[in-house]
């Protein structure tokens, strides 16, 4: 069998998509807008091609049309790239801490984003000696109004947004907890407003409840959450202060200067025990 040599890069097995990255390379090249005539002489393509690749990623959104004739990179990848960048930054941030909350809990810790209408799974610190098993890998999904997580993202969104959310989604359920009524939904977002932390029961998954706080940014937006599961009958009220003391820790490490969110003895008084689920 032939070996890879690993220091020559794979080509892509379909070629509209070869042409389409090399297209994107030479648009990475320069700065200014480049005329369909000379991106066809860098790339060798045919005109009549690169016109039609370029026309699509235009409508992407991947390149712009600054003039007729005339391209250059547009800001779907500037999106993008700051998506990727505050993922990245954000999990590298939190894994040392995630770890550390870990070990004095024993039970899982996740870390999680918004992305659209789900909450993607992007690190986690567990074990097996937790003794629950670890359903969502990283890189799972999971719909917002069904996790602490992403309770805490659909609190900020304004009442429009969260109705426009429930019509899209239907507020589908999965276990006999979910919440799958608008205004039940809304009562539990404003918990989640007035206390600054979140909850999931047996919502998501029979026998898994969870606790999440917020992690923030520089700029104080929102960029994720930080999470502990347990089994529903283990999860300890006592692990919440340790939860928001780590999101913090994340927090100013991703330059928030001034924590946002309600302090721990907000969430512990009597008002909150109703909170605690």
């Amino acid at each position: 069998m032939k070996k890879i040599d690993p220091s020559v890069p794979a080509k892509p097995s379909v070629q509209v998509l070869e042409r389409m990255f090399t297209l994107i390379d030479v648009l990475a090249s320069r700065e200014e807008a480049i005329s369909l005539k000379e991106i066809s002489e860098k790339t060798g393509l045919h005109p009549s091609t690169t016109h039609r690749i370029l026309n699509d990623l235009t409508i992407g959104r991947f390149v712009d049309r600054p003039e007729s004739g005339s391209y250059r990179l547009g800001m779907r990848l500037l999106e993008l790239g700051n998506l990727v960048k505050a993922r990245l930054s954000v999990r590298d941030a939190a894994l040392a801490p995630m770890r550390n909350l870990h070990k004095l809990i024993q039970q899982p810790v996740n870390l999680s984003m918004r992305q659209g209408d789900e909450i993607v799974y992007v690190e986690r610190a567990y074990s097996e000696r937790s003794g629950m098993q670890v359903v969502r890998a990283i890189g799972g999904r999971a719909p917002l109004h069904l996790t602490s997580t992403g309770k805490l993202f659909l609190a900020l969104d304004d009442p429009q947004r969260v109705r426009a959310y429930a019509t899209r989604t239907g507020l589908s359920g999965q276990t006999r907890n979910s919440i799958t009524q608008l205004p039940v939904l809304e009562r539990e977002l404003a918990k989640a407003r007035q206390y600054g932390i979140a909850r999931d029961n047996e919502e998501l998954e029979l026998g898994v409840r969870c606790m999440a706080a917020g992690v923030y940014d520089d700029q104080g937006k929102l960029v994720a959450g930080l999470s502990i599961s347990a089994p529903a009958d283990r999860l300890d009220e006592g692990w919440l202060p340790k939860l928001q003391a780590t999101a913090s820790e994340i927090s100013t490490a991703l330059g928030h200067a001034a924590s946002t969110a309600p302090s721990s003895d907000a969430a512990s008084s009597q008002d909150s025990r109703s909170l605690m689920r």
